[in-house]
């Protein structure tokens, strides 16, 4: 089996798909691996270490056209490429990487007529026979860490309490609001930097998960009907919901230095938790860092990928792509994933895609000429949408 490397199209992307180790890994286990001229290089990986690993150094387009071909972004979340990204996959090919299922459906129709077939790895399951292979999860671990990182640069404080000759310097105060995997990152990283900590998610089941990182839990009188969804993901909930979380979260947000938003719903718009009226009432100096920002933000006056300053002084950050600014690490947990999941397809030397299988059959997105998840299908064709055609 042939597996290709290319180097990423997405703008400012840094990361790469596999690092060396794991090349050699996949060398050691029968696989034949050929890795464009640099594909490596933004994120620290030469290309002497892939030749060395057991790589073949090959050209974009020889190591395009191998049987399998791994991408840190493609199609839908590869931006200005994406629609040559569908274009180029070919008949029998494997395409495996991050490529915004759920955000961008229409891409993965396009790919569907080359006959090639597409792992979408945002739709790895998060389960435990899984977690090896659970990119999502890796990746917004170092988003958590670094948007605190970010915070505490642009924050005209320090996070710890420091006693010195000059006096007692208080504690920066930190809110993070969600709890999955970026929103626990960022709590034990403002931990550790000194900061007192306070966390809020909509499932009960997340306060001892906070708790346990040193953090206090924000518990606030609402009515929740279903608080997960599959995927242990926040379930999304109606507007009157929203609405009075807004009203109780000001309160909070008011009283903190810095809040870092990590709010998801895969597929939907962020939902807003922040409002003007709630940024206003922060203390001057203040920093919100919004994770979300690329689905429209937890915060109303978030720009994606800008830096807005308030005229109270409040710093807005919308990025959209952080552990690309970690990409030595990134790509080494991006690649141990990756690796995990091309040994669990391969089998008695060849690829094994059984839709029954509950990890192929949830990743699998596009395969024999059709978009074949369920939830990509139903986003391409809306149940009322299908209904109407049949009446007309």
């Amino acid at each position: 089996m042939q597996v290709g490397v290319v180097r990423e199209t997405f703008p400012g992307e840094r990361r790469v798909a596999l690092v060396p180790a794991d090349v050699k890994r996949l060398v050691d286990r029968g696989w034949q691996v050929r890795v464009e001229s640099g594909a490596g290089q933004a994120a620290g990986f030469a290309d002497p270490a892939y030749a060395q690993a057991g790589a073949m150094l090959a050209s974009r387009a020889d190591a395009g056209a191998c049987e399998v071909l791994v991408r840190v972004r493609c199609l839908g979340a590869s931006g200005p490429s994406a629609a040559e990204d569908a274009a180029q996959l070919r008949p029998g090919q494997l395409l495996i990487g991050l490529c915004d299922p759920l955000g961008s459906p229409q891409m993965l129709a396009a790919a569907a007529p080359s006959g090639g077939s597409v792992l979408a790895l945002e739709l790895i399951p998060r389960t435990t026979r899984a977690q090896a292979m659970d990119v999502l999860s890796s990746m917004t671990t170092l988003a958590g860490y670094r948007a605190v990182l970010l915070a505490a640069v642009e924050l005209p404080r320090i996070f710890p309490l420091l006693m010195t000759a000059a006096g007692t310097l208080t504690p920066a105060r930190v809110l993070v609001l969600g709890a999955g995997v970026a929103g626990l990152s960022a709590i034990a990283t403002a931990k550790r930097l000194g900061a007192v900590v306070r966390g809020y998610d909509v499932r009960p089941a997340c306060k001892e998960q906070v708790e346990s990182l040193g953090a206090r839990f924000v518990e606030l009188p609402l009515a929740v009907q279903q608080a997960e969804a599959a995927g242990g993901y926040a379930a999304a909930q109606d507007e009157a919901f929203y609405q009075r979380q807004r009203e109780l979260l000001a309160e909070v947000v008011a009283e903190n230095d810095v809040v870092i938003t990590t709010a998801a719903i895969p597929g939907r718009p962020s939902p807003r938790l922040i409002t003007a009226q709630a940024v206003a009432r922060m203390p001057q100096g203040a920093v919100i860092v919004d994770l979300a920002a690329e689905r429209g933000g937890n915060c109303e006056l978030t720009q994606a990928d800008q830096r807005v300053v308030t005229p109270g002084g409040v710093t807005i950050l919308g990025p959209t792509n952080l552990p690309s600014e970690v990409p030595f690490h990134a790509s080494q947990m991006f690649s141990a994933n990756v690796t995990a999941l091309l040994q669990y397809l391969l089998r008695d030397g060849r690829l094994h895609l059984d839709r029954e299988d509950e990890i192929i059959g949830q990743t699998l997105a596009v395969h024999e000429g059709q978009v074949v998840h369920p939830q990509v299908r139903r986003l391409l064709n809306p149940p009322e949408a299908t209904a109407a055609e049949a009446a007309g």
